[in-house]
C-alpha cells in the first residue's frame, strides 16, 4: 500500500470544523475538586506519586462470576427457584425422626440437580472468559526504560504508560492523542464498536505535543494531566496538560477511546489515561435486562398450585391420621393392638392424637414431595441449551457472505419466539442493506440512469402501469452496445449509455456533466489506497455515501487516485483531445458536512488559477442558496428528486461557483480569524463564516443513491403477515422514503387505508420559525389530536368494509402522541391498523413506542435492529434480534438472538419458534403429568395403611423417579419432537398462532393432565414412558433409546440394587428376583394397568384430534390423505377457519 505521502498530509489548516483548537472552558476551573481530581503522571507511570494514587490495572472483566464468589453466588441464584427452596428444607427436615425415608435419598437428587445447574453456570461464564482473556492478551506497543517501544498484553498497561497504536489497531485503554503519522496530528478513528456509525471520526493532538514523532523526541517527554474523574460519557472530556511550564486545555479531540480502531492513519503516540473498569466504554456497560418467558413465569404459579395441592393432601392426610389414631385407644380397648398403642412414641400415641397429627404433617409433605418436580428447572434448561445449539447450527440461516451463522445468546427465550405477536423493526440496515449504491444521477436539467429499484419494481407492480420485468429488459437492450459490465462494482449500480465510456463528450451539457463529476472526485474527505502490486485503488470513506460518490466519479471517468497535504489529483478524459490526462487541483479548505449545516463544500484553485467553490447538500440546504443565474436546470432537477424520493433514494444536490481573488481574500481573513477564536461561540462565528462563502451558487444536478433492500425482505414480511404477526418499522427516515421503502418490502399493499399523522406543514413551519414554544407546542398538540380522530375514524370505517389500515406517524407527532391522554388514542388508532411506520424516530422514541406496544398488547413483542442507536429498543421489548450487520455488533452483542439478514427471522419465528415453544409447553405438562400421577399413587397407598406416613416405594426408588427414570424421554421430547416439519411450518405460518394465542400451554390443558392422573396409580414408570411415546409426533432413535432406555434401567436397577445387602437396599433385597419376576401376576397386573391408565388419554387425543383439531392436527391429517381428496388451498382455509373461530371465541 502506498503511504508515504501521508506523512506531509497537514489536514488541519484545511478543515475548518473538525480540526478547531481546544479552548479553557468553565469546567476547566473545576480540575482539582470532586469529579475532576484525577492526575496522570505521563511517560512516569513509575513516579511515587502515581505508585500511590493506585488506580485500576487494564484487566477487564466481564464474567457474572469470580473464582471466589461463584459458589455463594450461584447457590443464590438457585435458590430464587421456589422448588429449589422446598427441597433444600426437606433435606434439612430428613435429618429428623420426621422423615420417612433416608436422608442421603433426599440430598443426592438436590445435589445433582443444583450441581448440574451450577455447572452449566460455570460453563456460560468460562465462555465469557475466554472472551476477556483474549482481549486482555492483545499485544500493544509501550515505551520503555530503555526508549524502546515493546510489546506488552492490554493488561498489564499502566494509567501514565506511552503507547504507539498502528493502523487497523484497536486502542487498548483511553489515551490522550500526543501525535500521529500526520505532522499536524491528525488521525481517523472509527467508532463502530461504541456507537455503531461507521463514518470515521477526526482527532487532533494538542500542536504543543504533535512533534514528537519518534522514539528520540519521546525520551525527554514528561508530563502531568490532571482530568475529570472516570464516566460513562463518551461525548466529553475535560482535563488540561501540564507540559514544559505552562498549561494547555484538553477536549474530546484529543480523547481516543477504548474499543475504538485507528483508521487512515500509520500510527499514533498516546499517553494512557483511564484503563480497564474506569474507560468510557466499560463505564457504559451495563448488564442487560433479566428477561424471562411467560411461559416460565406461568410455570411459577404451577408451582404454587401443586405447593398448594401437597399442603391440602398432607392436610387431608394428617386428619384422618389424627381420627384414626385416637381410636385405637378406646377405654381398656385396642383397636389396633399389633401397632402397641400403649408403648409408642409421641408420632403414634393416641393418648396426644392431635400433636401426632401435626407431626404426621410434616411428614406427609416430604412424603408428598414428588408432586414438586425437582429435576423440572434443570430440565428445561438443558434442553433450551440444545434447542439453541439447533438455531445457531441452522445452515438455513448461515449467511455465507459475511461468513455469520444465526446465534441463540440466551436460552432463556426459546419458546417466546412462537409466541411473538408484534415486530418492532429498524430500517436501514435492518430491512435495508445500508450499502450505498449510486444508481441515478439528475445533471443539467437531464436525468441519468435506468437502473430499476425495489421500490420501482413495486410501485411498477401498484399502478399496473408495466412490469418492472418490461422495465429491466428494455433497459438491456438499451445498453446492448454497452461494452463490459459494472455490476461486480461495489457501490456503483449505475446504467446509461449515454454518458459511460466517455461518451458524456456528446452531450448537449458536457460541461456541466464535467464539473457535475469535479464535485463528486474533489468535494469529499476519502483517502485513496494503491495496490503497488496490482494498481488497483481502494477508497478509504468517513461513510458509504462519499464511497459511492467517489467510485461512481471513477467509474464515468474522473477517478480521484491521490491526495497531498494541498492538492487532489484526478485521471480523467480531457474534452478537447479525448485523451486521458491528470489534472491537479490545489486544495484550500474544506468546510465539513454537519448534521446542522446539512452540506460539504471545498475551496479549491484548478489549473488555470480559477478558484471555485463546491458544494454538495441537502435540497433544503442548497436551493435557497442558489444566484439568480443559477437556477436555469432548478425546475428540472426538483422533478427529478420528487421522482427519486417516490423511489425510495437518498438524494443530495450539487452545486459550484467561481470566486474572485478579493472576494477570497477577504472571506480568508475573516474565517481563520473565526476559527482562531477562543471564545464560547467560535463553533458560531466558523460556521458563519462558511455561510458567507456558500452562497450564489450555480446548479449542476443531483445524485441518487441506493439503500437496496436486503435478499427476501419482502418475501419474508409477507410470511409473517400471513402468520398473523404485525410489523411495525421505526425509521429516522423522512415519510416518503419511508412510505415507498414499506411498499417495497410489502409493509403498504395496494388497496390499504392509509392514516398520515404528520406536522410537516407549511402553518407549523412558520410557526416554528417565528413563533414562542409555548404556541407551537400548543398548536401542534391540537393538531395531533385532530389529525388522530379523523384516522380514528378512517381506521373504523375501513374496518366494517374489511379494509386493511397502515398508520405512518413522523417522529414530531409521535413525540406529542406519546404524551398523556394522546397516548390512549393513539394506541386505539395503532391496535386496528395492519401496519405502522413511524418515521424521523429517535432512539428514545423507539424504545417509549416499544414499551407501549408491550404494556398495551400483554403479547409477546420482538424487536430487531442493528446500530447501537436500536440497543435501548432491543432491550425494552421482550425479544431482541440484533442484525450482524454493516454498523457493527453493538446491537447484536446487546440482543437476545443475533442473525446477518432480516430474512431470517421467518424461519426463526416460524420454525424454531413453533417447535421450541410447542416442546417446551408440552414438557412441562408432562412433567406436572408424571409428578401427580407418582404423587397420588402414594396416596392411594396411604389411605389404604391408615395414613402412616409409611412410603409405599423403597428410599431410592422415590429419588430416582424424577432424577434418572423419567427425566431423560423428557428431554428427548423437548430437543427433538415435531409435529410437522420445518417445510410445512412455512408453507402454513398460520401455524404460527398457536404460540400466540397459547393454545398448548392453557390452565384447562394443564389441570386436565392433572385429572387423569388421579386414576393412573401404578406401573408408573411404564404408564409414564408409553404416555410420553403417545404424545411424540415425531420419532428418532434418541427417543426410543430413551423411552425404552429408561424403562429397562428400572428393571436394571431393580436387579443390581436388590442384590445389595438388605443393611443398605431394606425392603429392596431381591425384590423382582425372588418375589415379581417369577409370578405371573405381576406382569398381568402391569400389563392391564399399563393399558388401562393410558386408554383415557388414547380415547381422548382421538377424540380431539378428530373433531376439535388443533391447526397442526389439520396439517397432519391432510398430509396423510391423498392429493386428490383436497388441495393446498382448502387446507389453509381450514385453517384460516380455525383460527379466526378461536379468535372470536
Amino acid at each position: 500500500m502506498s503511504t508515504g505521502w501521508k506523512k506531509c498530509v497537514k489536514f488541519s489548516e484545511i478543515y475548518s470544523f473538525s480540526c478547531i483548537k481546544s479552548r479553557f472552558s468553565d469546567n476547566h476551573a473545576k480540575i482539582g475538586e470532586k469529579g475532576y481530581s484525577r492526575v496522570v503522571y505521563g511517560n512516569d507511570p513509575d513516579n511515587p506519586e502515581a505508585i500511590r494514587l493506585k488506580y485500576k490495572g487494564n484487566y477487564v472483566s466481564t464474567t457474572k462470576y469470580t473464582a471466589a464468589n461463584f459458589i455463594p453466588k450461584s447457590l443464590f441464584e438457585q435458590f430464587r427457584r421456589v422448588a429449589n427452596i422446598y427441597f433444600l428444607v426437606v433435606a434439612f427436615v430428613s435429618f429428623s425422626p420426621l422423615a420417612p425415608y433416608s436422608a442421603v435419598s433426599v440430598l443426592v437428587p438436590l445435589l445433582v440437580v443444583i450441581g448440574g445447574t451450577m455447572a452449566k453456570e460455570a460453563v456460560e461464564d468460562w465462555r465469557r472468559k475466554k472472551q476477556d482473556i483474549e482481549a486482555n492478551n492483545r499485544k500493544v506497543k509501550v515505551y520503555g526504560r530503555d526508549y524502546a517501544f515493546h510489546e506488552t498484553k492490554w493488561k498489564k498497561v499502566r494509567v501514565g504508560d506511552l503507547v504507539k497504536v498502528e493502523k487497523d489497531e484497536f486502542f487498548p485503554s483511553d489515551l490522550l492523542l500526543l501525535s500521529s503519522s500526520y505532522e499536524d496530528g491528525i488521525c481517523y478513528v472509527e467508532t463502530m464498536n461504541l456507537d455503531g456509525e461507521t463514518n470515521l471520526k477526526v482527532k487532533q493532538s494538542l500542536e504543543v505535543t504533535c512533534s514528537l514523532r519518534n522514539e528520540y523526541s519521546l525520551q525527554k517527554f514528561q508530563a502531568v494531566i490532571k482530568c475529570e474523574d472516570p464516566n460513562e460519557n463518551l461525548y466529553s472530556f475535560v482535563g488540561s496538560l501540564y507540559y514544559n511550564g505552562a498549561e494547555y486545555p484538553l477536549s474530546p479531540q484529543q480523547l481516543l477511546l477504548r474499543d475504538s480502531k485507528l483508521r487512515n492513519t500509520e500510527h499514533i503516540y498516546g499517553v494512557v489515561i483511564f484503563t480497564g473498569h474506569d474507560t468510557k466504554v466499560m463505564q457504559n456497560a451495563t448488564d442487560p435486562p433479566s428477561k424471562r418467558s411467560k411461559i416460565e413465569k406461568r410455570m411459577d404459579k404451577i408451582i404454587y398450585i401443586l405447593f398448594s395441592i401437597l399442603v391440602l393432601i398432607a392436610s387431608t392426610g394428617s386428619i384422618f391420621f389424627g381420627i384414626i389414631t385416637t381410636e385405637d385407644i378406646n377405654g381398656r380397648e385396642y383397636r389396633r393392638w399389633y401397632l402397641r398403642p400403649d408403648a409408642t412414641t409421641v408420632f403414634f400415641d393416641p393418648r396426644r392424637a392431635s400433636l401426632a397429627a401435626i407431626f404426621h404433617f410434616f411428614t406427609a409433605l416430604m412424603l408428598y414431595g414428588s408432586l414438586i418436580p425437582i429435576s423440572l428447572y434443570v430440565s428445561i434448561e438443558i434442553v433450551k441449551v440444545l434447542q439453541s445449539q439447533f438455531i445457531n447450527k441452522d445452515q438455513d440461516m448461515y449467511f455465507e457472505e459475511t461468513d455469520k451463522p444465526a446465534r441463540a445468546r440466551t436460552s432463556n427465550l426459546n419458546e417466546e419466539l412462537g409466541q411473538v405477536d408484534t415486530i418492532l423493526s429498524d430500517k436501514t440496515g435492518t430491512l435495508t442493506c445500508n450499502l450505498m449504491e449510486f444508481v441515478k444521477c439528475s445533471i443539467g436539467g437531464t436525468a441519468y440512469g435506468h437502473s430499476v429499484t425495489e421500490v420501482e419494481r413495486a410501485i411498477a407492480r401498484r399502478k399496473k402501469d408495466g412490469a418492472p420485468e418490461t422495465l429491466t429488459s428494455k433497459f438491456e437492450e438499451n445498453n446492448s452496445d454497452v461494452k463490459g459490465s459494472n455490476s461486480s462494482v461495489k457501490g456503483f449500480n449505475f446504467r446509461d449509455e449515454r454518458i459511460m465510456n466517455g461518451r458524456w463528450l456528446r452531450e448537449k451539457h458536457s460541461d456541466a456533466i464535467q464539473k457535475f463529476f469535479h464535485v463528486l472526485a474533489i468535494c469529499h474527505t476519502v483517502i485513496p489506497s494503491v495496490n503497488k502490486e496490482s494498481g488497483d485503488i481502494t477508497y478509504e470513506a468517513e461513510s458509504p455515501d462519499e464511497a459511492s460518490f467517489v467510485i461512481a466519479a471513477r467509474e464515468i471517468g474522473f477517478e480521484f487516485y491521490e491526495r497531498t497535504q494541498t492538492s487532489i489529483s484526478l485521471h480523467e478524459r480531457d474534452p478537447k483531445s479525448g485523451q486521458k490526462i491528470q489534472r491537479s487541483f490545489e486544495l484550500l479548505h474544506v468546510l465539513e458536512f454537519s448534521s446542522y449545516r446539512k452540506r460539504m463544500s471545498v475551496v479549491v484553485r484548478n489549473e488555470v488559477d480559477k478558484l471555485l467553490l463546491l458544494c454538495k447538500g441537502a435540497d433544503s440546504a442548497i436551493f435557497g442558496k442558489l444566484s439568480e443565474d443559477g437556477r436555469a436546470f432548478e425546475a428540472k432537477t426538483r422533478e427529478h428528486i420528487a421522482k427519486y424520493d417516490e423511489a425510495g433514494l437518498r438524494t443530495l444536490v450539487v452545486a459550484y461557483r467561481e470566486l474572485s481573488e478579493e472576494e477570497y481574500r477577504t472571506w480568508k481573513e475573516e474565517y481563520l480569524k473565526a476559527k482562531a477564536s477562543l471564545t464560547a461561540d467560535r463553533n458560531t462565528l466558523v460556521d458563519a463564516a462558511a455561510d458567507k462563502i456558500e452562497r450564489n451558487l450555480f446548479l449542476l444536478g443531483a445524485t441518487a443513491v441506493e439503500d437496496k433492500l436486503q435478499k427476501g425482505v419482502p418475501e419474508c414480511i409477507n410470511k409473517l403477515a400471513q402468520a398473523g404477526i404485525k410489523v411495525w418499522v421505526l425509521t429516522g427516515d423522512k415519510l416518503e422514503t419511508a412510505v415507498n421503502i414499506g411498499y417495497a418490502c410489502n409493509l403498504l399493499r395496494k388497496g390499504m387505508n392509509q392514516v398520515v399523522i404528520t406536522l410537516d406543514s407549511p402553518e407549523i413551519n412558520a410557526l416554528e420559525k417565528h413563533g414562542d414554544k409555548d404556541v407551537i407546542t400548543k398548536v401542534s398538540h391540537e393538531e395531533v389530536l385532530k389529525q388522530m380522530n379523523e384516522g380514528k375514524y378512517q381506521v373504523i370505517q375501513a374496518k366494517k368494509h374489511s379494509v386493511e389500515s397502515a398508520l405512518i406517524i413522523d417522529g414530531k407527532s409521535l413525540t406529542f402522541a406519546l404524551m398523556g391522554n394522546l397516548e390512549n388514542l393513539l394506541w386505539e388508532v395503532a391496535v386496528d391498523c395492519t401496519s405502522v411506520i413511524c418515521c424521523r424516530s429517535s432512539p428514545k422514541q423507539k424504545a417509549l413506542v416499544t414499551r407501549l406496544v408491550k404494556v398495551r398488547t400483554g403479547k409477546t413483542t420482538l424487536a430487531i435492529g442493528d446500530g447501537a442507536n436500536d440497543v435501548s429498543m432491543l432491550q425494552e421489548a421482550d425479544i431482541g434480534v440484533g442484525i450482524s450487520g454493516v454498523e457493527g455488533m453493538q446491537a447484536a452483542m446487546s440482543s437476545d438472538f443475533a442473525i446477518a439478514q432480516f430474512r431470517f427471522l421467518e424461519r426463526l419465528l416460524l420454525v424454531h419458534g413453533h417447535w421450541c415453544y410447542r416442546r417446551i409447553a408440552m414438557m412441562i405438562c408432562y412433567f406436572f403429568y408424571k409428578n401427580l400421577t407418582f404423587g397420588f399413587t402414594l396416596f392411594m397407598y396411604e389411605a389404604c395403611a391408615s395414613f402412616s406416613g409409611r412410603p409405599a416405594y423403597n428410599d431410592w426408588f422415590i429419588s430416582f423417579y424424577n432424577v434418572f427414570f423419567t427425566s431423560l424421554p423428557v428431554v428427548a421430547l423437548g430437543v427433538f419432537d415435531q409435529d410437522v416439519s420445518a417445510r410445512l411450518c412455512l408453507k402454513y405460518p398460520l401455524l404460527h398462532q398457536e404460540g400466540v394465542q397459547n393454545i398448548l400451554f392453557r390452565w384447562r390443558r394443564i389441570l386436565g393432565s392433572e385429572v387423569l392422573g388421579v386414576a393412573m396409580y401404578t406401573c408408573v414408570v411404564w404408564t409414564v414412558n408409553c404416555q410420553m411415546a403417545l404424545s411424540i409426533n415425531y420419532f428418532t432413535w434418541i427417543q426410543h433409546f430413551f423411552i425404552w432406555g429408561s424403562i429397562i434401567a428400572w428393571y436394571i436397577f431393580l436387579v443390581i440394587y436388590g442384590l445389595i445387602p438388605p443393611k443398605f437396599s431394606t425392603t429392596a433385597y431381591k425384590v423382582l428376583l425372588e418375589a415379581c419376576a417369577p409370578s405371573p401376576l405381576y406382569w398381568l397386573a402391569t400389563l392391564v394397568v399399563v393399558v388401562s391408565a393410558l386408554l383415557p388419554y388414547l380415547t381422548y387425543k382421538a377424540f380431539q384430534t378428530r373433531f376439535f383439531p388443533m391447526y397442526h392436527n389439520i396439517i397432519q391429517m391432510t398430509r396423510l390423505q391423498s392429493s386428490q381428496t383436497e388441495t393446498s388451498v382448502g387446507i389453509f382455509s381450514r385453517v384460516v377457519n380455525r383460527i379466526r373461530s378461536e379468535v372470536r371465541d
